[in-house]
């Protein structure tokens, strides 16, 4: 299995904005396996999106996959302004063993 952390560190103001609208996603997605995280220590403003895969080929499929479901067609139009809501951001990828 893989985790994925997509971490974004958002402007002041504006990450309890992304974390409910990534929350609101994580509610349409078929798969049950997405967690919408805000920072309690550490850097300041950060929202963490950790998803898990059973391989780097699981998380490839899903990834060519976002947004076509009608469920999340409606969805990708309120992410559409969310880049003017974060500085900066990353992902990491880890391998459980």
């Amino acid at each position: 299995m893989i985790i994925v952390h997509d971490t974004f560190v958002c402007k002041p103001g504006n990450a309890s904005k992304m974390a409910k609208l990534f929350k609101e996603w994580a509610d349409v997605k078929k798969e049950k396996n997405v967690y919408v995280m805000t920072d309690m220590t550490g850097q300041f403003h950060r929202v963490v999106i950790a998803t898990n895969y059973k391989d780097l080929a699981d998380y490839e499929e899903s990834s060519k996959h976002i947004g076509e479901a009608p469920e999340e067609k409606a969805m990708m139009e309120k992410f559409k302004d969310m880049n003017e809501m974060y500085t900066s951001g990353g992902r990491e990828i880890f391998k459980v063993w």
